[in-house]
């Protein structure tokens, strides 16, 4: 079927009342399920039971199921007959994160799905459950995907560089979807077209001075002064050397430097969060931050160059395919009715959902759940030690939105 923003959605008889007649019965048992996975979550590539009892769910729905793949994570696959290939996926880890949630069922390990990746397992497992219901409605091949360490943002690259998982799938998807849980009114869809998470990339900068007495601080050179002001330096880049309106930060989230009053240090270590949007804008950064840090270095005659290097694998930014995103919306509204789908706000959040569409270079969408319940506290949030979705809502929406989604972009009989 081909990919063009002008095709309309199916209308809700032909397809969004079976969708959801096929969801409802599953609403109960699915919120059981949820309430397991989110006492019972993992951190970022130690997600053994998460990733064995996601398996075992899907399997049971009738998908051909492989586990292990990328470390922890499942790759299942549901064919039905001749069609295109969509890909749709799901993450499965953790953060550690003390649970102050006060819920009978919450984490007590000291580990906590704080991002709501349980309800995004628990949305996978009902699009397991319920595709498999409706066979007469589509043709073509699903791929779910459990991918583990999406907090790490190195998970989706351990699995795409898995053998394993290209002998899985073969054939390119026409599109990659996931679904992520937000901090808005449970039972809303949000779309955001056009970039809408962010490059992440973590950069240490490490100053050498010459430590000494902080009496005599005329015999050193004090790397803390030189830390700081390349602190200061670095807020320049966005605002003096990218043009105005350009998304981006710099942000310094820890300077690392001696241990007592009166002694100078003999090093200093700056920790920074960099986030973009443009391939272009991200090289521009990296590149400033290097010269800001080397050249303040040397004007304070530094005993030696910085070590400018990258902490981690960075994270790219994710996409989404304007026309897919329009396609989607219209579909989402038919579904659930406008006033329940909304235009999401890009973020300068990251997400390496964004490495399966880039991989294909194939259209993708993320699309957002809204989670929270009537009256939400709004300073709580993602990642927030108090954060749970209202499993109820939250899920009926994402499976019957995900399952949609799905049949969207498959060939109808």
């Amino acid at each position: 079927m081909p990919m063009t923003a002008e095709k309309k959605p199916a209308l809700p008889d032909e397809l969004a009342v079976p969708v959801k007649a096929a969801v409802e019965p599953e609403v109960g048992p699915l919120v059981e399920m949820y309430k397991w996975f989110h006492q019972n979550a993992e951190l970022s590539l130690k997600e053994e039971k998460t990733a064995a009892r996601f398996a075992a769910e899907v399997r049971a729905a009738g998908w051909t199921v492989t586990e292990k793949v990328g470390g922890t994570g499942v790759v299942a696959i549901l064919k039905n007959g001749d069609g295109p290939v969509v890909l749709a996926r799901v993450d499965i880890d953790g953060l550690p994160v003390k649970e102050e949630t006060g819920l009978p069922y919450a984490s007590t390990s000291g580990v906590m799905h704080a991002c709501g990746h349980d309800s995004h397992i628990t949305i996978g497992i009902g699009l397991a459950r319920v595709l498999p219901k409706l066979r007469d409605k589509w043709s073509g091949t699903v791929v779910l995907v459990g991918q583990p360490a999406e907090e790490l943002g190195i998970g989706a690259r351990m699995m795409l560089e898995d053998p394993k998982f290209h002998e899985l799938v073969p054939v390119k998807p026409v599109a990659c979807l996931s679904v992520h849980d937000f901090p808005t009114l449970a039972g809303k869809i949000g779309t955001c077209s056009g970039y809408a998470t962010a490059n992440v990339d973590s950069i240490d900068i490490v100053i050498h001075g010459r430590g000494g007495h902080g009496a005599w601080p005329h015999l050193t050179v004090d790397p803390v002064v030189i830390g700081s002001e390349i602190v200061l330096a670095l807020q320049t880049i966005v605002s003096r050397k990218l043009a105005p309106g350009t998304r981006a930060v710099v942000t310094v989230g820890s300077f690392q430097a001696g241990a007592k009053h009166n002694v100078i240090p003999d090093s200093a270590k700056l920790m920074l969060t960099v986030r973009s949007y443009e391939d272009e804008s991200r090289e521009r950064l990296l590149a400033e931050i290097r010269r800001i840090a080397h050249n303040v270095a040397e004007a304070h005659a530094a005993t030696k160059a910085p070590e400018v290097s990258s902490k981690d694998e960075y994270t790219p930014a994710g996409y989404h395919d304007p026309s897919l995103t329009k396609r989607m919306r219209g579909v989402f509204e038919e579904l659930l009715g406008k006033e329940s789908v909304y235009t999401a706000e890009p973020m300068m959040g990251g997400e390496d959902f964004s490495r399966f569409p880039r991989y294909y270079k194939v259209p993708g969408l993320q699309f957002r759940v809204g989670g929270a319940k009537p009256g939400h506290d709004p300073d709580v949030g993602l990642h927030s030690s108090k954060w749970a979705v209202d499993p109820e809502p939250t899920l009926r929406t994402g499976t019957t939105a995900l399952a949609r989604a799905c049949l969207e972009l498959l060939v109808r009989p």
